[in-house]
């Protein structure tokens, strides 16, 4: 059911999805009135307000579940909607196509957990990218607005899911999209929004048509202006320990990492499959954390000797429980071999833990 409705969705007609425009055009941000105009005017963008539907489905993304490859800007070809009408519309008419936000110039609204694909470009593209709908409006001010709004949000999105800024107009194989880059260079559509709605209002009240060269120029702009002094971190209570534990089945609805989670200002995520996941495999604890928000996180390895060490979630795992000693006593070479590993294991943490104070 979900491969048909995938393959046939490019023959699906919905408003406020599918946008009429013009070609597209690769004109210099640099000369761009509508970024000069949004700098000089000191636009801030509208914050996000989450309000998740839960009844649009969720199908993971063709590399699973939390793993987009790009965001893709819509408009909604639609000059006398508003944001509430094109998002209860959407409601009423998920079945043919959704995406997952709508920007005006005022709001950003996410409506649909970003985590899972929306159907808004058809075959392939929607197993691939985030994707959100800009409302059309009728101003200077607001066309400006909304455009700091869409490329905020764009890059916003990029920083989510750890993805860098690549234009893909020219080739196909970046991380920002238009509706008509994707029917360009994956098919599955036949449409070319907004090129068509930026070219034209852009000239109406700037005098000069607006291309998606100048809304990347802006996406790059607030990807480069981000910093983690917006992100306020929480501290974490950090403990060498000599433990053991199995992986949990509830191991993919949860992320590797390389840091504690949001304690940490260079926490990424990292891919499973550097641990060689499999429910109910033995891993190594060798240091605990547990955030002042009361949840306990686990450093792992892979095995016992193993030089690997990853961050995972207290719900990665079962059965956890000290590791067993072979002999009563130890030698000497042993005891200092351990103190130099705890002594590591507690400069690492101290490191860490003094990098979540400062912030």
């Amino acid at each position: 059911m979900h491969k048909i409705v995938l393959t046939t969705l490019a023959t699906l007609g919905a408003a406020g999805i599918f946008g009429l425009s013009t070609s597209t055009t690769t004109a210099s941000a640099a000369t761009s009135k509508v970024n000069s105009y949004i700098s000089s005017k000191n636009i801030t963008p509208a914050k996000i307000t989450k309000s998740i539907w839960n009844g649009f489905p969720k199908y993971k993304y063709r590399h699973g579940k939390g793993k987009p490859e790009g965001v893709v800007v819509h408009e909604t070809a639609n000059p006398s909607s508003t944001i509430y009408n094109e998002i209860a519309y959407m409601k009423n008419n998920y079945q043919n196509a959704f995406v997952h936000s709508f920007v005006d110039g005022s709001r950003i609204i996410n409506i649909a957990n970003t985590d899972y694909l929306a159907w808004g470009v058809g075959s392939p593209g929607n197993s691939r990218f985030v994707q959100f709908e800009q409302v059309e409006v009728h101003s200077k001010s607001a066309f400006a607005h909304e455009v700091a709004n869409a490329a905020w949000y764009t890059a916003y999105l990029l920083k989510e899911y750890n993805l860098k800024p690549n234009d893909a107009a020219y080739d196909g194989k970046g991380t920002v999209w238009s509706h008509g880059s994707v029917a360009s260079h994956l098919g599955g559509s036949t449409h070319t929004d907004p090129v068509g709605y930026y070219s034209a209002t852009g000239k109406k009240y700037f005098g000069q048509g607006y291309t998606m060269a100048m809304f990347y120029q802006m996406v790059k702009k607030y990807y480069n202006g981000f910093s983690t002094s917006h992100t306020k971190l929480v501290n974490a209570t950090y403990t060498s320990v000599n433990k053991q534990a199995k992986l949990s089945s509830k191991y993919k609805s949860y992320y590797l990492y390389n840091h504690v989670k949001g304690s940490n200002k260079n926490a990424t995520k990292q891919s499973w499959s550097k641990i060689s996941p499999k429910v109910g495999k033995t891993y190594y604890i060798d240091m605990t954390a547990k955030k002042s928000t009361g949840s306990m996180w686990y450093r792992i390895r892979p095995s016992k000797n193993s030089t690997k060490r990853y961050w995972i979630y207290s719900g990665n795992l079962t059965s956890i429980k000290d590791v067993a000693t072979t002999t009563a006593t130890a030698t000497s070479a042993s005891v200092e071999s351990s103190n130099a590993s705890s002594s590591s294991a507690s400069a690492d943490s101290s490191s860490v833990a003094s990098s979540s104070s400062s912030n």
